[in-house]
């Protein structure tokens, strides 16, 4: 297996915002994301997801779909609504709409990426670094 070259000065300039009502995913991700040089924002509750988007006006959200109070459904629905001057890449992840056959639902409610959920860790760094380098998503 090949090392990772870690780069942090670029990818620090990206900022992430992890919203998922599971308290041990969203640290674990955080920890992830920050061991590779980026700026990581968290919601443990999804009633404060569009308030952190305002405020910190993430580069990418990563939103579990089934939150108590509000789902990710409707929390990218508002955030697409927002109008930002640079909308967020907006990444679902989930332990229930994780079967290729459900895709599609994820993707016309404006998701532009879908992760299976518990993410292997790999695979969401590829993914990140991918939308955080600018190079095009691999075709779903």
């Amino acid at each position: 297996m090949q090392a990772r070259q870690i780069s942090a000065a670029p990818k620090a300039r990206k900022s992430i915002l992890i919203a998922d009502d599971s308290v041990d995913t969203v640290l674990t991700l955080a920890e992830i994301l920050r061991d590779e040089g980026y700026v990581v924002h968290t919601c443990a509750n999804a009633n404060f997801v569009i308030e952190a988007v305002e405020r910190y006006k993430p580069d990418i959200c990563i939103l579990d779909i089934v939150m108590p109070g509000r789902t990710g459904f409707s929390l990218v629905r508002e955030i697409i609504a927002m109008n930002l001057a640079k909308r967020p890449v907006l990444i679902a992840m989930s332990a229930v709409f994780n079967k290729a056959s459900e895709r599609p639902l994820l993707y016309s409610a404006g998701f532009d990426h879908v992760m299976p959920k518990p993410a292997d860790p790999q695979e969401l760094l590829r993914l990140i670094d991918e939308v955080a380098g600018g190079v095009p998503p691999a075709a779903a």
